[in-house]
């Protein structure tokens, strides 16, 4: 006899906004090492979905492409239930100015449809959102930091369960961006906050030291499981 196996909505699942990223392809590999449900976002008219598939497939994946609509995200979050939703989008100066996407536009607005869904479908997943070291009050609204601050401020007001990461420069060899000078500004500030930690500083260490997408993947998949994170702001050592 077949064990019985849920219907799709009945499975818990983490939702990955943002999956093709660097970040978020790490934390579908954490999530499928964990042998978790997961459901990796590519947007519908991605050059790349065929083999976005292909690869989120074979770590046992499940690739949704729902087109950045209201309706057809919120009809999304209906069917699927997830118990997690990851918001891990964002675009760099350098891209946004040759596609038309800005900090306000994907960063904010694409992250707060998905809030908007996931209420308008009426389901109250744990919203994981990574956010960045740095986010204040007071920051340009339409700048990087100023933009996530209002993001923090809609998911926080929502009332549904988060953990808002905020990481200091997220870099590796891994990469597939070329980001020479982020890469040199991680080397030369770990050395710097390396020699902060030996002199005592261990806490300042930790928080501003630069991570990997492995790392802080794992990290937030992490919290994602833990009942007991939940309105969170993960910054340092919460995410190692």
């Amino acid at each position: 006899m077949k064990p019985e196996t849920k219907p799709e909505k009945e499975r818990p699942a983490f939702y990955v906004a943002g999956a093709t990223g660097y970040t978020g392809q790490a934390v579908v590999r954490a999530a499928r090492a964990r042998g978790l449900h997961t459901v990796a976002h590519v947007r519908p008219d991605s050059s790349s979905l065929p083999r976005w598939r292909e690869t989120f497939g074979a770590m046992g994946a499940t690739v949704d492409s729902t087109p950045w609509a209201l309706d057809a995200l919120t009809a999304t979050m209906a069917r699927l239930c997830p118990t997690v939703v990851f918001g891990l989008l964002g675009t760099t100066r350098k891209r946004g100015a040759s596609d038309g996407g800005t900090y306000a536009t994907v960063d904010y607005g694409l992250t707060a449809m998905l809030i908007d869904a996931a209420l308008a479908a009426g389901v109250r997943p744990k919203f994981v959102y990574l956010s960045a070291l740095g986010v204040a009050p007071g920051r340009s609204p339409e700048g990087y930091l100023g933009v996530r601050y209002r993001l923090e401020q809609k998911l926080v007001a929502s009332g549904l369960p988060f953990v808002i990461a905020r990481p200091a420069i997220i870099t590796g060899p891994d990469r597939g961006e070329d980001r020479p000078a982020e890469r040199i500004g991680a080397v030369v500030g770990d050395a710097l906050l390396g020699a902060v930690s030996r002199l005592g500083g261990r806490g300042l260490a930790s928080k501003y030291a630069s991570t990997t997408a492995e790392i802080l993947g794992g990290a937030l998949v992490r919290l994602a499981v833990d009942p007991n994170a939940t309105a969170l702001f993960a910054e340092g050592a919460a995410l190692r």
